[in-house]
């Protein structure tokens, strides 16, 4: 069933925040309320097995990555209401069974209904919407998790499946630091270049680093070098959230053994082959690397992303190395960086030129302790809905009543969480 009625709690939450930011721009709170509601009463199904599908807006599946993103700013609230932590308990229950059907896999039908890219030249099953592989997709479950015992002290969701899928995760991620012994391979029938995998499916040649291969981005679209820098962070910090898991709560010496020296080979990997000069010589993250001296100098709208890396948890925001990363993803030396008459920011290849995203904005809200920039990139989003009081996937920096996808739940939920972040109101971690 889905939500009818926004719950109490909830609505008390959105109540709480309007007065809070109405001296601020009453237009944020307008935004919140109609953002915050509508994840719950459009995006959210609970089914009759106590698990909990999410789609992602206007595509008709479920994405692992944007499921936990679209739940993550009720995480507060959980805290005090069961029925919601109930609810995300049951997406994360989910979640984890389709990690068991294909942890290679990054979005799933409701059903084994055949919808989603059955065509696609890979091991497709009748429940996958779409199988590329991204890092990400098995990161943001295991962060759900974890924030959810945070906020709210449940354990009931380290299930079997749960442990299951751990152990399948740990595999992959372990398969993938030798991409050349991977199972894995995709190709699509298409024009577009992003959504396929070259060389015969697998990808452009790499080297061992230490680092942990990746197919795809989290925008979906397909990685030049196969080493995703970001998305290597993020599993450096949830491979911690498992050591944790795994000595408080599933007492398994074997699985921390493995959790902290998969992180250790990870991380060295990044500080060996993912540290680069930027034009102005200062040291900087790369994007993506290949461990044979090929890198990228540039950011991705969605998270995780360069700029995302203290939102994250794995540096500080005041760590040198992502200053000066953050200085020049925030310049014309990122090729998807776009400023405008009504906006700035940075916008993806997955987007038309000058389109910047709501998610990358959000993101550079959140990983500066500057208050007064957090209000101008809150009132700039505010500013550019499009007359719609809610998030797109991008927006043109010229013209914010051109805009890509209406309907795009994670956005939405990404400033929502900006919102409450100005009023100092954060998710545990």
């Amino acid at each position: 069933m889905a939500y009818e009625k926004v719950p109490t709690s909830v609505q008390q939450f959105m109540d709480e925040m309007t007065q809070k930011t109405q001296a601020d721009n009453p237009k944020w709170g307008e935004i919140f309320s109609n953002c915050f509601a509508n994840t719950l009463l459009t995006t959210v199904k609970r089914l009759e097995d106590n698990t909990t599908f999410l789609l992602t807006g206007d595509i008709p599946a479920m994405w692992l990555r944007d499921s936990t993103a679209q739940v993550r700013p009720y995480l507060p609230i959980a805290a005090k209401d069961a029925d919601l932590a109930e609810m995300i308990a049951g997406l994360v229950k989910r979640q984890f069974f389709y990690i068991n059907m294909d942890p290679y896999a990054n979005a799933f039908n409701e059903e084994a209904n055949n919808a989603g890219h059955q065509d696609d030249h890979t091991k497709m099953t009748p429940w996958i919407w779409e199988r590329k592989y991204e890092i990400d997709s098995l990161c943001y479950p295991v962060q759900l998790a974890y924030l959810l015992y945070k906020a709210t002290g449940d354990t009931a969701h380290f299930n079997q499946d749960f442990q299951d899928g751990v152990t399948k995760i740990l595999t992959v991620w372990e398969t993938e630091q030798d991409h050349s012994q991977s199972p894995y391979n995709f190709e699509r029938d298409t024009w577009r270049e992003e959504d396929t995998l070259t060389h015969g499916g697998k990808g452009t040649p790499v080297a061992k680093t230490g680092m942990t291969w990746s197919g795809f981005r989290p925008s979906d679209d397909r990685c030049i070098y196969g080493y995703l820098v970001p998305s290597n962070m993020f599993a450096v910090v949830v491979l911690d959230y498992l050591a944790e898991i795994y000595t408080d709560i599933l007492p398994q010496p074997e699985v921390v053994a493995r959790a902290r020296k998969l992180k250790h080979e990870i991380d060295a990997g990044i500080k060996e082959f993912a540290q680069v000069n930027n034009g102005a010589g200062e040291t900087i993250f790369a994007y993506e690397v290949d461990g044979l001296g090929n890198y990228s100098i540039q950011d991705d709208s969605n998270v995780p992303s360069l700029m995302a890396a203290p939102y994250l948890g794995y540096c500080d925001e005041t760590d040198p190395v992502y200053l000066a990363t953050r200085k020049t993803l925030l310049s014309k030396e990122n090729p998807y960086y776009y400023e405008g008459k009504f906006a700035k920011g940075i916008g993806s290849s997955h987007t038309p030129e000058n389109y910047i995203w709501p998610i990358a904005v959000s993101i550079e809200g959140m990983t500066t302790s500057d208050k007064s920039e957090k209000k101008r990139i809150l009132d700039m989003l505010a500013a550019t809905t499009g007359g719609t009081g809610l998030m797109h996937e991008g927006v043109n920096v010229d013209n914010p009543d051109e805009f890509t996808r209406e309907w795009f739940s994670w956005a939405n939920m990404m400033f929502c969480e900006l919102v409450m972040d100005y009023y100092d109101i954060r998710v545990a971690k």
